[in-house]
């Protein structure tokens, strides 16, 4: 390589584009081109239009810290502190699981049976357990109007970075946050239209195959779902069923390893009635859901 050549961004994208593929980034064009964009402060598709122009010194080394991070294996996502979700951009950081494009059917799920739903009030209930970075809560709390959604985590922290996210896309007024263990810390008369969550559900040998940056960077409280990965699942199912308003729906994402045991969980609960599983776009098995009936009586 010629020393003497200018570091234009061309240069540079192409230089880190090489580094990053032999360091095992997946997308190593695309991370290059987020982190420059990052540190120059403006769109991605910009840097198209401007190959020969030459960073200044200081931007090039805030560049180099965030390559050597990458290099690392630090997710994209918790470099540039933010990730895309549902069309939205939300803070991220490691105290919270980076969003991923699978949770948007469990979004679609929840809009679709809210718009049809007959509740007893104006106001949709929905509570959004293991809120995370509050994707699912914000989300809903956007585009459902008239709802007012409990986030609930047991992590203060991920509960602090989830108020912010909601404070930045407007809808702080209509949540009300909670940290909890599931629904423990919350009244026994509290009822819900919709319960969503996207639990930890990834068993004690999958974590080991996990890659590298999941495993080593993102937080294994919102990862680690026990031996078999449905240790929360177990829990959350009969809490719900006692949580939801008659005709009110759970909606839980899973993981296609363990989706034909959580149906097995729904079938077993006589107050809940099992709807089909949502696929996601490779056709696996990805968000399960059932209905909240009149528990027989005695």
């Amino acid at each position: 390589m010629n020393e003497q050549q200018p570091w234009t961004i061309g240069r540079l994208l192409s230089w880190t584009t090489d580094y990053l593929s032999g360091r095992g980034s997946s997308s190593p064009r695309l991370d290059a081109e987020l982190l420059l964009a990052e540190v120059l402060k403006r769109p991605r598709i910009q840097l198209y239009a401007a190959f020969d122009e030459q960073p200044d010194e200081d931007a090039r080394g805030r560049f180099r810290d965030l390559v050597r991070r990458r290099a690392s294996g630090e997710p994209v996502a918790y470099l540039l502190g933010r990730r895309e979700f549902y069309s939205q951009d939300f803070r991220v950081t490691s105290d919270v699981l980076i969003p991923r494009p699978e949770t948007e059917h469990l979004v679609v799920l929840l809009l679709d049976l809210a718009r049809g739903y007959q509740g007893a009030s104006d106001t949709l209930e929905i509570a959004d357990v293991g809120t995370g970075s509050g994707i699912l809560a914000v989300t809903a709390a956007r585009h459902l109007p008239k709802s007012r959604v409990t986030a609930i985590d047991v992590s203060p922290a991920a509960l602090e970075i989830a108020q912010s996210n909601a404070v930045e896309h407007e809808v702080g007024d209509r949540l009300e946050w909670v940290e909890s263990d599931l629904f423990a810390a919350l009244p026994e008369e509290r009822r819900w239209d919709f319960i969503v969550s996207n639990p930890p559900y990834v068993s004690t040998a999958e974590m080991d195959e996990l890659p590298e940056e999941v495993r080593e960077h993102e937080p294994r409280l919102a990862l680690l779902g026990g031996d078999d990965g449905t240790a929360v699942i177990r829990r959350l199912i009969p809490q719900a069923a006692r949580r939801l308003r008659p005709g009110g729906s759970l909606l839980v994402e899973v993981s296609p390893m363990i989706a034909e045991a959580v149906e097995g969980l729904l079938d077993a609960e006589p107050a809940l009635e099992r709807g089909p599983t949502v696929k996601d776009l490779a056709r696996h098995p990805r968000v399960v859901q059932a209905r909240r009936i009149e528990a027989p009586a005695g």
